[in-house]
């Protein structure tokens, strides 16, 4: 199937992107503001559109026309292209509750479902409650990215304390992708139930522990989706990760890794010279590297971006590297003799679901990956 995807480079249009990546063979268009522009001819041939560009942060009348306009830009170029493609469309539960951002994807869901009409297509209306998750950007895409940045900076924000229902931006991505082959025509993934200050208690704890090295007790999905959004947003700077070995005329101890709760395993290899290991990415394992024997370099590059972020590391000092979801990693033995590496992972390895998804750390088709 041919996806063309708008918005690929916002938060949930770049987790939905991944998940198409991991979880498809699909060929995704994907559209951003650069290429706007080209939207008829980009959608020339395309089975589905996910329409995901929106406007979230602007005055309340921006709000409302922005994403009505873009509805209808979509629509428009659905209507010009020559092809039929099934319409899914990113709404909220938001829709229709009178405030100019409800109003405004309202007016957007009745555009692109009256342009599915006039193509005898498929419209997919998908509510989505609030999202969070990696890579988020604090004080725009969701309150849990701007408690995370407060909690980095050691800061306690005004928190007005409220029940709210949070889905984590891959379920919304699972949704839409769902939402590609459905017989239904609306959707409503449902978020977890919990509370504002819950939420900044939660990140806080979280954060005082994985600043020592630390696991925190990741008992819930919700638990473990936090401790992602709050690991990806310590990443690079904050890696790697001390260790503190312990020594004597018998040799020496590190302690790998102190989990408060959850499940967990831990597993070594060994990798001769000038090997590397990995060139894959995960959805939302946590995943630790300890080099305790050789000399290695740890390489990891977010997905769809250039930039390769390098750690080298050596058995001699013993530190711990986190691998963050939906960054590609690997291995390399520098050194001349086999390298010896601990893993450890939060959850226990599920041959059916193992949450590793093959690509390499330096691609050999171009910049930025598919």
């Amino acid at each position: 199937m041919k996806v063309l995807l708008t918005g690929a480079a916002g938060f949930l249009g770049w987790h939905t992107r991944a998940h198409l990546r991991a979880m498809t063979g699909h060929d995704v268009v994907a559209v951003t503001r650069a290429s706007w522009g080209d939207l008829t001819t980009l959608m020339r041939g395309v089975d589905a559109i996910i329409h995901v560009a929106g406007v979230n942060r602007a005055t309340d009348l921006e709000v409302e026309q922005g994403n009505l306009r873009l509805a209808q830009d979509v629509a428009a170029a659905a209507l010009a292209s020559g092809s039929s493609p099934r319409i899914v469309y990113t709404n909220s539960i938001q829709a229709g509750n009178g405030t100019s951002y409800g109003v405004g994807k309202g007016a957007a869901a009745d555009a692109l479902s009256a342009a599915a009409g006039q193509l005898g297509s498929a419209f997919v209306d998908v509510r989505l409650p609030n999202l969070f998750g990696e890579h988020g950007r604090p004080r725009y895409n969701s309150f849990v990215a701007t408690f995370v940045h407060a909690v980095l900076a050691g800061e306690v924000p005004e928190i007005a304390d409220r029940p709210v229902d949070l889905l984590h931006v891959q379920g919304a991505a699972r949704a839409l992708v769902e939402a590609l082959t459905t017989t239904e025509d609306r959707l409503d993934p449902p978020g977890t139930p919990t509370t504002v200050l819950s939420v900044f208690e939660t990140l806080r704890t979280f954060n005082a522990l994985y600043a020592t090295g630390d696991i925190p007790p990741l008992l819930t999905d919700l638990d473990i989706d936090l401790f992602n959004t709050l690991r990806a947003a310590r990443f690079p700077e904050h890696y790697p990760i001390t260790l503190s070995p312990r020594s004597d005329e018998r040799g020496s101890l590190v302690e790998v890794v102190r989990a408060h709760g959850g499940q967990g395993q831990t597993f070594a290899s060994t990798t001769r010279p000038g090997v590397t290991r990995g060139e894959h990415f995960h959805l939302r394992k946590v995943e630790r590297f300890v080099v305790i024997g050789g000399t290695a370099r740890i390489s990891l590059r977010r997905l769809f971006t250039d930039d390769v972020v390098s750690f080298d590391v050596n058995g001699d000092a013993p530190v711990a590297v986190d691998m963050p979801p939906l960054w590609v990693h690997n291995i390399t033995n520098t050194g001349g003799s086999d390298l010896t590496t601990l893993f450890w992972t939060h959850e226990l390895f599920d041959p059916a679901a193992p949450d590793t998804f093959p690509e390499k750390v330096v691609r050999d088709d171009g910049p930025g990956g598919t």
